[in-house]
């Protein structure tokens, strides 16, 4: 039986393209589609949430991490967020083979692979078999979001996109939240190695979800040539003044995120603050905020335009920064919260805009932005460290605010088509 043109699916594989003008329905109809969209949001954040759960959890565990391995601060740091430099390998490849990969099964394989070396970092015996497992997590974690994010950009009309991505970002909003709160419990609790055992078998419940939500979608044709060509879609791709602006702000949106919320937990557990290690993850509620306002990008940006809702929320990031530098926790968590609320708030409207602004092969697109994305995480976690390890959290504080800078710096290039100026509201 075919759904109408315009009502949602209860799945992920099958959201229909609205482009056509939807004929009336009745009442009963237009609730049974709203029902249907409320479902389909929640299986697409819950599908997120267990993608990227393992990505920023294990900081909540960073100074428990660098007393069991001894090693510094920078160097812990570095090999915590080494997965993402598996992510922008993984986004990269993503990128140049997109066409090629089924989508639900690129998916369901890349979840269920990274259950293992999820398991494995339980019995890691130093910090660099450490580094190549979060690294080899970071390859899975990747390839996963990057063809959801490809299958959400093919499947959904561009008055579903900004909804759906929004949903998804909410649902990495979360995994930052619950991610971090669980994984402070359980090595309270378990130890690491317990911890660690726990969030593999949340990997195996994610490749459960989309086995069982995810149907298969016949991908979008490719343009003659273009599966010989990956190398010329790259290129297209790059040509593009306002794709290449929004791989920029990725790179910065990033680097600024990993550099303030890896070493801040460094600075929270030093006097005046000294908070110990479960409560250390509860500092992470500060992300509940973002859970709340991110699913709003969408709607912002048609209501407002890409440009002044990616700047403000830069703005609200960067305006967050100086509270973290007064030595009252109240005050430190609300910079935090802010900086949560405008990073993530950034990036929902970034990824919407990737989708919408490629003019071919959304795979592809996705694929080179994440791969911008996450290697601004690792640029960010290695420089950043040493600035943190040389001169201090300030001068730290100093270089995440750049970032934002040259983010919000590059807002004014990006410029939507004019196919694309119904959907981001110009």
């Amino acid at each position: 039986m075919t759904l109408p043109a315009h009502q949602p699916s209860l799945t992920l594989g099958i959201m229909p393209r609205r482009d056509a003008a939807p004929s009336p329905m009745p009442p009963a109809a237009i609730h049974a589609g709203h029902r249907a969209a409320l479902l389909r949001t929640l299986v697409i954040g819950l599908t997120a949430f267990l993608t990227v759960v393992d990505l920023f959890a294990t900081q909540a565990i960073l100074p428990s991490l660098t007393r069991a391995y001894g090693v510094t601060p920078a160097a812990m740091g570095f090999a915590v967020n080494a997965s993402t430099m598996g992510m922008a390998v993984a986004g990269l490849a993503v990128a140049l083979f997109s066409r090629r990969i089924d989508r639900r099964r690129g998916i369901l394989v890349s979840l269920a692979l990274l259950a293992i070396p999820t398991a494995l970092l339980a019995v890691a015996p130093g910090l660099a078999s450490f580094t190549l497992l979060r690294i080899t997590q970071g390859l899975f974690m990747a390839a996963a979001f990057t063809l959801t994010l490809a299958h959400l950009g093919e499947q959904c009309s561009a008055a579903d996109a900004g909804g759906a991505f929004a949903a998804y970002i909410t649902g990495n909003v979360a995994s930052n939240l619950v991610g971090r709160l669980m994984s402070a419990a359980a090595t309270d609790h378990l130890g690491l190695s317990g911890n660690f055992l726990l969030f593999a078998a949340l990997n195996l419940a994610g490749a459960l979800l989309v086995f069982f939500t995810i149907d298969k979608a016949p991908p979008m044709e490719a343009a003659p040539g273009e599966r010989a060509r990956p190398f010329a879609i790259w290129a297209g791709h790059l040509r593009n003044p306002a794709l290449r602006a929004s791989f920029g702000i990725g790179f910065c949106i990033l680097f600024a995120f990993i550099g303030t919320f890896t070493y801040v937990n460094f600075v929270l557990v030093r006097p005046p603050y000294a908070v110990g290690p479960m409560a250390l993850g509860l500092v992470y509620l500060v992300f509940l905020p973002s859970i709340l306002t991110t699913p709003a990008a969408g709607r912002t940006v048609a209501w407002l335009g890409i440009r002044p809702t990616l700047s403000g929320a830069l703005a609200l990031a960067g305006a967050g920064l100086p509270l973290l530098l007064l030595p009252s926790l109240p005050m430190v968590l609300a910079g935090l919260a802010l900086v949560g609320i405008g990073t993530f708030f950034a990036q929902a409207t970034a990824t919407g805009f990737v989708g919408r602004a490629a003019t071919s092969d959304r795979g592809a697109a996705s694929g080179l932005y994440l791969a911008c994305y996450f290697l601004g995480g690792l640029v960010g976690s290695v420089v950043l460290g040493q600035v943190f390890d040389r001169a201090g959290w300030p001068a730290c504080l100093f270089g995440i605010a750049l970032a934002l800078a040259a983010a919000a710096a590059l807002t004014s290039r990006l410029a939507i088509a004019p196919g694309d100026a119904a959907a981001s509201g110009h």
